[in-house]
C-alpha cells in the first residue's frame, strides 16, 4: 500500500500541473484575442475613409453570440442620417471581425472592377483580414451587388443606388457565407463572414447589423445603445 506522503504528493502534483495547464490556456486564449483584435484593427484602419469620426456604438448579438457595432460618420455632416454615408464595423467579443460597410456618396457612379480584378482584390483582402476562411473557401459568384444611399443635396432628398462588384463565398468547414464588395475605388466597401443562411423560406438569418434599412425596421438609431 502506497505511503500516505506518496499518495498526497502525487496528488498535489497532479494538481499542480492541472493549475498550470488551465493558466496556460488561459494565456494562450488571452494572446490569441489580443492578436485577432490588433488584426481587425489594422485591418479597419486601412479601410476607414478619410474625414470620418465615430457617431455611435451599442453592444449587439451575433448569432446568439456578443459583439459591437461602432458607427462612423462624416466630420463634416454630411448624409450622416440613417441611411446615408456611414462606415460601420462589427467586431465579437472575441475580437474577430465580423464584418464592415463603407457607404460612400464618392463611390456612386464610378467604372467597377471586373470580376478577375474583383476576385483578386478579394483574395488579398482575405489574405490578410480573415486567412482563417481561406482553406474552406469556395467561390460562388462575382457579379455587381446595389446598396441603397439617401442623401440631401441643394435641400432636396435623393435615393441613389451605390453598386459594387461582389464576390459571394462560401466556407465548406462550416456551411456559412461570407463576401466581398470592392467598390469603384477598387477597395473593399463591405466585407461580411459567418452569414447563417435559412434555406427555407430562403433568407438570411445572421443579424444585418450593417444595413441601414434593417436598422431602421427593428427601431435602431445612430447614437449609443
Amino acid at each position: 500500500m502506497p505511503h500516505p506522503l506518496i499518495v498526497f504528493a502525487a496528488i498535489g502534483l497532479a494538481a499542480a500541473t492541472a493549475a498550470t495547464s488551465s493558466a496556460l490556456a488561459r494565456t494562450k486564449a488571452m494572446t490569441e484575442t489580443t492578436e485577432t483584435s490588433q488584426s481587425a484593427a489594422t485591418t479597419l484602419q486601412a479601410a476607414m475613409p478619410h474625414g470620418y469620426r465615430e457617431a455611435g456604438r451599442r453592444a449587439v448579438v451575433v448569432d446568439g453570440e456578443g459583439a459591437e457595432l461602432v458607427r462612423h460618420t462624416r466630420i463634416d455632416g454630411r448624409n450622416a442620417t440613417l441611411g446615408g454615408e456611414h462606415f460601420s464595423t462589427v467586431i465579437a467579443d472575441d475580437g474577430r471581425l465580423k464584418g464592415f460597410a463603407r457607404i460612400d456618396l464618392d463611390l456612386v457612379g464610378g467604372p467597377l472592377p471586373t470580376r478577375p480584378e474583383a476576385q483578386a482584390i478579394a483574395m488579398d483582402f482575405l489574405r490578410d483580414a480573415a486567412p482563417d476562411l481561406l482553406p474552406g473557401l469556395t467561390i460562388s459568384w462575382i457579379e455587381p451587388h446595389d446598396e441603397p444611399l439617401r442623401v440631401t443635396r441643394a435641400g432636396r432628398t435623393e435615393h441613389l443606388t451605390l453598386t459594387g462588384m461582389k464576390v459571394k463565398m462560401r466556407n465548406s468547414a462550416d456551411g456559412l457565407w461570407m463576401w466581398v464588395i470592392v467598390g469603384a475605388d477598387h477597395k473593399v466597401m463591405v466585407f461580411e463572414r459567418d452569414i447563417h443562411w435559412i434555406s427555407f423560406p430562403g433568407r438570411r438569418g445572421t443579424e444585418k447589423w450593417l444595413h441601414d434599412s434593417w436598422l431602421a425596421e427593428k427601431g435602431y438609431g445612430i447614437g449609443q445603445s
